[in-house]
């Protein structure tokens, strides 16, 4: 594999890895008495990057209410951003 092929998925997987804990911090909000208007278009542009990677995990890592697939995401992100670091 190319250097700047290693490094460009090394950056795209960087960012999924911030949009998708931005998206965590962004869900707790309202528990901490802020409203956030879900049709401010980051918030929007943030669902649009997440949901692609977050929808499909959900089938396999919702326990009961508790949605775990930002934590299943953020480690598969994090061990793939580990394999193209060294590109």
């Amino acid at each position: 594999m190319s250097h700047v092929l290693g490094q460009t998925l090394f950056w795209i997987f960087t960012v999924l890895y911030v949009a998708i804990w931005a998206r965590v911090i962004v869900s707790w909000l309202p528990m901490l008495g802020l409203s956030l208007d879900p049709y401010n278009p980051l918030i929007k542009i943030l669902y649009d990057i997440t949901d692609p990677i977050l929808v499909p995990l959900r089938r396999f890592t919702t326990i009961g209410a508790i949605d775990l697939s930002p934590l299943a995401a953020i480690i598969i992100i994090g061990l793939l951003r580990n394999v193209f670091r060294v590109f």
